[in-house]
């Protein structure tokens, strides 16, 4: 599998080397079609203005031609296999669910202790604490939520008696979040930092929360 992240990118560089760029891309998209790499998937992730604006995948019709993807009313029925799927914004139930597939992946040999101690109810928990301090902005929650959660599967993963419930209090701090998440937050990277409480998920002073 081979990823190309936030290929919009090249609408920023010069013409002669965006006009290169897109032609690789198109040289890329025919050698799939044409089973050069055989098992290779390529995921490419781009704005949707790389994908429907003039500088874009537009600016190259052979390039166009074989992304070109139409879109329904419903995304519920977008069709997977073809060349473009559409994102949807993230919204807390499938965040969780995020949740409990990186729990499945966590490498360890405890892994009953992994999804008894951070259990469903425990990622809902952080999901909400981060989401509740990022103004209730599901969509861009997912960077911190994911950080912390490994965080938490480090420590339960290596301290036998470590319990999130009674142990963990979720701390982030503004010098690492993006201008979008400070925002949300309402607050700036000079301020101290932010403890992201939620009366809901306290267990004790020094609890989750």
């Amino acid at each position: 599998m081979l990823v190309l992240d936030e290929v919009e990118t090249i609408q920023r560089v010069r013409t002669d080397s965006r006009e290169k760029s897109l032609n690789a891309l198109r040289q890329l998209v025919d050698d799939l079609i044409g089973n050069r790499f055989p098992g290779l998937y390529v995921l490419i992730t781009g704005t949707p203005q790389f994908f429907e604006g003039p500088q874009g995948v537009k600016r190259s019709v052979p390039l166009a031609q074989r992304l070109e993807t139409e879109f329904g009313d419903q995304p519920r029925f977008d069709n997977p296999r073809a060349p473009q799927i559409r994102l949807q914004p993230f919204e807390l139930d499938r965040m969780i669910i995020v949740g409990q597939r990186v729990r499945e992946l966590y490498p360890t040999e405890v892994g009953d202790r992994l999804r008894i101690k951070v259990d469903d109810a425990t990622l809902r928990a952080l999901a909400e604490g981060v989401c509740g301090q990022l103004g209730g902005k599901v969509g861009i929650a997912p960077r911190i939520f994911l950080k912390r959660l490994v965080d938490l599967l480090d420590r339960v993963d290596q301290f036998p008696d470590f319990d999130p419930a009674k142990d963990y209090r979720l701390v982030v701090r503004p010098d690492e979040l993006t201008v979008e998440e400070r925002a949300a937050a309402g607050t700036s990277a000079a301020l101290d930092d932010i403890a992201l409480d939620d009366p809901a998920l306290d267990v004790d002073d020094e609890g989750l929360g």
